[in-house]
């Protein structure tokens, strides 16, 4: 059998991970073991943190609801009642982007449901 040399692929698996792992601190971004250790981690925070980027930008949505239909005299819970009571089908991302960029319109909407 013929001898297998592995120095070309152990340098570029060793070369994929430092380079995963560039402008990381200390040994993290020049050892292999302690690179590898960093990547597996930063995987974790990423799956987890995909998951709760989702709930943050909902709670961000219902604050900037609330805060565009507190001057129109509605509450955030009292705004999205009527709007199921109205059968309007607003997702609260489209909610949130009218109360910020198109307050004539959001305005618009809460008068509607008001009367």
């Amino acid at each position: 059998m013929v001898r297998v040399k592995r120095g070309v692929t152990k340098l570029k698996r060793r070369r994929n991970v430092l380079a995963q792992t560039k402008g990381y601190r200390f040994n993290r971004s020049t050892k292999e073991r302690t690179a590898k250790e960093a990547i597996q981690h930063a995987g974790v925070h990423a799956f987890r943190h995909r998951r709760s980027k989702k709930r943050e930008y909902r709670n961000l949505w219902s604050l900037r609801i609330n805060a565009a239909a507190r001057p129109l005299g509605l509450s955030y819970s009292k705004f999205i009642n009527a709007l199921k009571k109205a059968d309007i089908k607003l997702d609260r991302k489209v909610l949130s982007e009218l109360a910020q960029n198109h307050p004539e319109v959001f305005a618009r909407l809460t008068s509607s449901l008001k009367s």
